[in-house]
């Protein structure tokens, strides 16, 4: 299969490369703002020569691609709240470019790396296949930008029903590869354990389902497996996990050492989020199984965040 790439210096997007290379045999070209940075990174990654990338002019209705991945986005919170009403503009464009080829290619498959957000900035539960999104639109923030740039993304994709476009709700994603100093939770733990330093906490009583790279790349291979379909999906694992039993395991297998204080140690680029996560198993209807829990993928990429740590220390 021919896969478009695009917005490839993401994170998420890299894991999703690695995860093609060491699993499939797909034909990627990866698109970015910074081509040279990811020719620089497949090189460091053993991977040099196995895939092309290429700058966003670069991409034209004239080429053969099968699906089309957009990852173009932000990832960071707090680049969220720095870009503001900017975000809705970067989103439309690229999101143009490429419904603009699947109009011109309509065979071609369209991932659109939407995310929980979209729902909107209430999760006292958990969202599902009944739950309605909603939008301020009288009080409208900062912090609402980017879902509603989502949204809109996503109704726009609804409009277009005879066009083979799903997008993927990410809601918290883990990863070694991950951004270690954004301020999601995961990531402060992450970074309080490889730094053998105390994390600060609030009291707050939040749940959050972790995705691991591994099931990501299986939702990927489930959509591009099916049938052809114009629908939206939430990403989910095996189980969720609520923040003290988040403490107390990676207290229990790391010796995290962490702190509950009273006041806003976080920052919370999209609202504040009791119950971030989804039990909406549309996915399901792909052929999508996940096969680790929000433990099991936070353990397994927190134990190799510490094997590269100390291979770096060994070589010293």
């Amino acid at each position: 299969m021919r896969i478009a790439i695009l917005g490839a210096t993401s994170a998420i997007a890299k894991d999703l490369v690695l995860s093609f290379a060491a699993h499939d045999q797909h034909a990627l070209t990866l698109f970015a703002r910074r081509p040279e940075a990811v020719r620089d990174w497949l090189a460091s990654i053993g991977l040099a020569g196995r895939y092309e990338s290429a700058d966003f002019d670069a991409f034209g209705i004239d080429q053969r691609f099968d699906a089309i991945i957009n990852f173009v986005g932000v990832g960071n919170p707090a680049q969220a709240i720095l870009m503001g009403a900017a975000i809705f503009d970067v989103t439309l464009k690229y999101d143009t470019l490429a419904l603009d080829y699947v109009r011109c290619h309509p065979a071609c498959r369209y991932l659109f790396l939407s995310s929980g957000a979209a729902y909107g900035s209430r999760f006292e539960q958990a969202v599902d296949r009944n739950t309605i999104a909603s939008v301020a639109i009288n009080n409208v923030q900062p912090q609402d930008w980017y879902a509603i740039a989502k949204l809109h993304a996503e109704c726009r994709h609804r409009s277009l029903p005879q066009l083979p476009i799903v997008d993927i709700r990410v809601f918290n994603y883990v990863s070694r590869t991950q951004d270690m100093s954004a301020r999601f939770l995961i990531s402060d733990v992450l970074r309080a354990i490889r730094d053998q330093s105390v994390l600060q906490t609030s009291p707050d009583y939040i749940v959050r389902d972790y995705l691991h790279p591994l099931d990501f790349h299986r939702l990927v291979c489930a959509i591009l497996a099916a049938p052809a379909a114009n629908a939206a999906v939430d990403c989910y694992s095996l189980a969720a996990i609520d923040k003290p039993a988040l403490l107390a395991a990676m207290q229990k297998k790391f010796g995290l050492q962490y702190q509950i204080i009273e006041g806003n140690v976080s920052v919370n680029a999209t609202g504040n989020k009791p119950h971030y996560y989804s039990k909406n198993d549309r996915a399901a209807d792909f052929g999508y199984r996940p096969r680790l829990t929000s433990q099991d993928a936070i353990e397994i990429e927190m134990q190799a965040i510490l094997d590269t740590v100390a291979n770096d220390m060994d070589q010293r």
